[in-house]
């Protein structure tokens, strides 16, 4: 399954690490430290939108996010629900 994360950015949810509050990801000097190596080495996908307000880290890059934690844990969450009723319906399907 995908989620749509904003700014035109959809990414698969099995690939998601971690999604952070960005106002913590800025009040840690060592996850600053991270987020600018990271951006030397060109794996941060930076929001078109002037506002961030969450960080998902993946296995390849770290995407600046406009949409807040809470929307998008309620995307992951509606999407694992539809995968578990796609689960049910497969098995009904087998008897």
């Amino acid at each position: 399954m995908f989620i749509h994360i904003g700014d035109d950015h959809v990414i698969q949810s099995k690939d998601v690490i971690g999604i952070i509050d960005y106002s913590l990801v800025t009040s840690s000097t060592i996850n600053e430290e991270m987020l600018e190596e990271l951006k030397e080495n060109e794996q941060v996908v930076v929001s078109e939108e002037d506002v961030t307000k969450a960080v998902v880290i993946t296995a390849d890059k770290v995407y600046y996010s406009p949409l807040s934690v809470l929307t998008l844990k309620k995307r992951a969450s509606m999407i694992s629900t539809i995968s578990r009723l796609e689960d049910y319906s497969e098995n009904g399907d087998e008897e």
